[in-house]
C-alpha cells in the first residue's frame, strides 16, 4: 500500500472536529482498540476531498462536522471479533448495547466481521451547531446498537429526525452512501479501493514516513 494514497483528515479538512473513539476507552469495548496508535482520522484522498465539500456546505448552514472514526485497520476489526467471541467483559453494555447480548451485535449485523472502514473511504460522523459548539441532537448516540440508530427510525422527535436528514442529504450530495442501520455511517460511492482491506495503523507517523 502506498501511504501517499491516504491523507490525515486534519491536513485535508482541518475545520472538521475529531473525537476518535477507538483510540479512547469510551467505546463499546471500553479499551483502546488495536491499531489505533494516534487519535487521528485517516481517509483516502478521494474521500477527504468529498468530505471537504460536505463540510463547506454545512458550514454555510451554521454547522461543523465532527468525526468519530474513519479508516479502521483490519486488526481493529479482529479485536472487535475476538472480544465478541472470547471476552466475557460487558462493562460498556449499559451505554452502547443495553438491550442486546454482546453476541447479538454480530448476528444482528451491528458489528461487521469485515468493515468498509478498512477500505479507507468510510466515515462515522455527526455535526455541531456553530452557535453553541455542541453536537446536534440525533435522538441517539454514536455506536448505540439498537433500532433507534436506524437512519429512518421515527420513534424520535421531529427535530432529531430532521437533524439526521440534514446530515444524510449533505453526505448524499457529497457523493457518499448511507448505511440504513447507523445514522452516522457513510461510504464514498466511488471509493478507490472497493475490494481492498488495509492493515496499516492509524498513525500520522506511518503516513509521513
Amino acid at each position: 500500500m502506498d501511504p501517499s494514497d491516504f491523507i490525515l483528515l486534519a491536513d485535508g479538512v482541518p475545520e472538521i472536529v475529531q473525537e476518535i473513539r477507538y483510540y479512547s476507552t469510551y467505546n463499546f469495548i471500553g479499551d483502546r482498540i488495536n491499531g489505533y496508535e494516534e487519535p487521528c482520522a485517516i481517509l483516502t484522498k478521494e474521500a477527504a476531498r468529498a468530505l471537504k465539500t460536505v463540510a463547506g456546505e454545512l458550514s454555510v448552514q451554521g454547522y461543523r462536522l465532527k468525526v468519530f472514526d474513519a479508516y479502521r485497520p483490519v486488526c481493529a476489526v479482529r479485536h472487535f471479533e475476538l472480544w465478541g467471541i472470547e471476552d466475557t467483559d460487558i462493562r460498556m453494555k449499559p451505554y452502547f448495547y443495553p438491550n442486546l447480548e454482546k453476541q447479538e451485535l454480530f448476528t444482528k449485523g451491528f458489528i461487521a466481521r469485515r468493515s468498509s472502514h478498512s477500505r479507507g473511504s468510510t466515515v462515522d460522523l455527526t455535526f455541531l451547531d456553530m452557535k453553541t459548539g455542541k453536537e446536534v441532537d440525533m435522538g441517539g448516540p454514536f455506536d448505540f446498537f439498537s433500532e433507534v440508530s436506524h437512519s429512518d427510525y421515527r420513534g424520535i422527535t421531529d427535530e432529531q429526525y430532521e437533524n439526521r436528514m440534514i446530515l444524510r442529504h449533505a453526505m448524499l450530495r457529497g457523493g457518499f452512501l448511507p448505511l440504513a442501520s447507523e445514522w452516522w455511517h457513510f461510504t464514498l460511492a466511488n471509493e478507490p479501493y472497493p475490494d481492498t482491506y488495509f492493515e496499516f495503523p492509524v498513525s500520522s507517523a506511518y503516513l509521513h514516513r
